[in-house]
C-alpha cells in the first residue's frame, strides 16, 4: 500500500492540475527582501541579500488589500501618456493606438466590466466615490425614517466600524435616537458571533413594523462568514423593508447575483479582491426598480420624479451634462446618482485588474478553485502538530458554502504579536485583527496550493515559538 503524499506534494500536484495557475504571472509578487527593505528600491535583490530572500513572499492577504496587476503600470502610464498629450482634450478624443476608453466614458466602460463580478445588469452599477461615501449616498436616497412608524435601522452588533459610525450619523443626522432606533443582531449562542440565517430573519421579523432599512456583509470581515444574501433579501423585502448590503469582502471573492437575488443596493469597495489599489474608487449596484426617472427634465418639478438622493453634475444625462443647464435631470439607473467627475486615473486602475477577471473567465471559474484552496489550508492547519493546534481555532464556518476565501484563526491570548513578527519574518503577509485574530485569504488570481503549506509551515513555528516566549 502506498503511502499518502505529505501536504507539500500534495501541493504540488493541485498546483499542476490547476487550470488557472498562469493567472499568478499576471501578478507583482513582493519577493521576501522586499517586505524587509526600508527604501522604495524596486530592482532585484541587493547582491548581498541571502538567495532565499530573492524567492516571492506568501501572499495571503488579499482580504486587506490585492496584490497589483502587471498590467496596471501599463494601463496608467497609457492614461498619463494621454493626459500628457492631449490635455483637456483626452475627455472626447478617443486614440487609434490606446485601448482606453475617452474620460467621458471611463465610468461606463468599468461599469460594463464590473456588471458580470456583481451579477447586475450594466445600467445597475456605478462605479464612483469609495464604500462608506456610497453608504451615506444609499441611506439618504432610501432611509426615509418615520418617528411613529418605520425609523429602524438592523445592522449586525459588530459591524466593521465604518459601517457602524455610518449608521450611528444617519439616525442622528435625521434627529433620532440610537438607542430607539437603531438594533443589532447577534448569535444567541455562537461565541464568536457566527451568525445563522435564523437569527437574522428571527430579529427582522420582531422589528418589522417600525424597521426601515437593513445593513449587513456579504461577508462578515471579521469571522469571514458569507451570509445567505438571497434569503435574508427576501425575507426583508416581503415585509417591505429595504435592505442594502456591504459586499467590501464579497466582491471579487464569491459569486453574486443581485439582480436576480432582488437585492435593494449594495456598496463595495474595490481594493481588496479586486486588486485596484489602496484606497481606490468603490461602487455601488441599485436595483432597477430603484432607480426609476419618471420626469422629463422640462417638467416643473422634475425631482419628484427620482426620489431624495443627492445630487452632483456627473449623475446629469450625458445629452445635457456640459450644457451647464441649472436643471439637475438625472440619467436613469445607477449612474445617475454620481456626484463629481470620478478619478479616471482610480478607474484606470481598477479596470486594469479587472481585465484579469476576464481572462479568468468570470466568478465562477475563480469559486471553484477558492474553495479547493480554502479547504486545502483548512486541512493543513487540522495536520500540525497537537502542541500547536491547541493554540488556535478556526472561527471561518466550516462549509464552503459558508465561507468566502477567508479563514480567520483566534490564538491562545498573549500570542498574537510574537506570532505576526515570526511570520513576516519568514516571508508570510497575513493581517491580524487585535487582541487575538490573524485573517488568511488565499486568493484564487494569484494565490497557489504550495502556498498554504508555506503558511501553515511558517504557523505552526511561529505559534510554538510565542508560547515559549510567553514562559520565559
Amino acid at each position: 500500500m502506498s503511502q499518502p503524499l505529505d501536504l507539500s506534494a500534495q501541493a504540488e500536484v493541485l498546483d499542476k492540475d490547476d487550470k488557472l495557475h498562469s493567472l499568478r504571472d499576471e501578478f507583482v509578487i513582493p519577493t521576501k527582501a522586499d517586505i524587509k527593505r526600508r527604501t522604495l528600491a524596486t530592482q532585484d535583490s541587493p547582491a548581498g541579500a541571502p538567495q532565499e530572500d530573492r524567492v516571492p513572499c506568501t501572499y495571503l492577504c488579499g482580504n486587506s488589500l490585492g496584490l497589483q496587476p502587471k498590467r496596471t503600470s501599463t494601463r496608467i502610464k497609457q492614461y498619463l501618456d494621454t493626459w500628457g498629450t492631449q490635455g483637456v482634450q483626452g475627455h472626447f478624443k478617443p486614440l487609434d493606438d490606446s485601448p482606453l476608453p475617452t474620460w467621458l466614458h471611463v465610468d461606463t466602460k468599468a461599469a460594463q466590466m464590473i456588471a458580470p463580478i456583481v451579477g447586475a445588469d450594466e445600467s445597475e452599477v456605478a462605479v464612483m466615490q469609495t464604500l462608506t461615501a456610497n453608504l451615506h449616498l444609499l441611506m439618504t436616497a432610501f432611509y426615509n425614517p418615520d418617528p411613529n412608524g418605520k425609523h429602524k435601522i438592523i445592522l449586525e452588533r459588530k459591524a466593521f466600524p465604518s459601517d457602524h459610525f455610518a449608521v450611528l450619523s444617519q439616525i442622528q443626522h435625521h434627529g433620532l435616537s440610537p438607542e430607539k432606533s437603531m438594533i443589532t443582531v447577534q448569535s444567541p449562542s455562537s461565541e464568536d458571533n457566527v451568525l445563522t440565517t435564523e437569527d437574522i430573519t428571527s430579529l427582522i421579523a420582531e422589528h418589522a413594523s417600525d424597521t426601515a432599512l437593513i445593513l449587513l456583509p456579504g461577508v462578515q470581515y471579521y469571522t469571514g462568514q458569507l451570509l445567505d444574501i438571497p434569503t435574508i433579501t427576501a425575507f426583508a423585502r416581503e415585509r417591505g423593508i429595504f435592505i442594502i448590503w456591504d459586499l467590501a469582502h464579497a466582491v471579487g471573492n464569491v459569486p453574486l447575483s443581485l439582480h436576480d437575488w432582488g437585492v435593494d443596493a449594495a456598496a463595495w469597495c474595490t481594493y481588496k479582491y479586486l486588486n485596484s489599489g489602496p484606497g481606490c474608487i468603490g461602487g455601488m449596484f441599485i436595483n432597477s426598480r430603484n432607480s426609476l426617472v419618471t420626469t422629463t427634465i422640462t417638467d416643473d418639478t422634475p425631482e419628484r420624479g427620482y426620489g431624495k438622493r443627492l445630487s452632483g453634475w456627473w449623475g446629469n444625462d450625458k445629452g445635457t451634462r456640459f450644457a451647464m443647464e441649472t436643471k439637475f435631470h438625472p440619467v436613469k439607473g445607477a449612474a445617475g446618482f454620481q456626484l463629481s467627475n470620478p478619478s479616471v486615473l482610480d478607474i484606470t486602475s481598477l479596470t486594469a485588474s479587472l481585465e484579469v477577471f476576464e481572462l479568468a473567465g468570470g466568478m465562477p471559474a475563480l469559486r471553484e478553485k477558492s474553495k479547493k484552496l480554502t479547504a486545502f489550508l483548512q486541512h493543513c492547519l487540522e495536520s500540525m502538530s497537537q502542541d500547536a493546534r491547541k493554540l488556535f481555532r478556526i472561527i471561518t464556518p466550516p462549509e464552503p458554502e459558508q465561507r468566502g476565501a477567508q479563514l480567520s484563526l483566534f490564538l491562545a491570548d498573549g500570542l498574537l504579536t510574537v506570532t505576526m513578527k515570526e511570520l513576516e519574518r519568514a516571508g508570510v503577509i497575513v493581517d491580524e485583527r487585535k487582541p487575538d485574530v490573524i485573517r488568511v485569504a488565499p486568493a484564487p488570481l494569484y494565490n497557489t496550493f504550495s502556498d498554504c503549506v508555506t503558511f501553515v509551515e511558517a504557523f505552526e513555528s511561529a505559534l510554538l515559538l510565542a508560547e515559549r516566549s510567553k514562559h520565559t
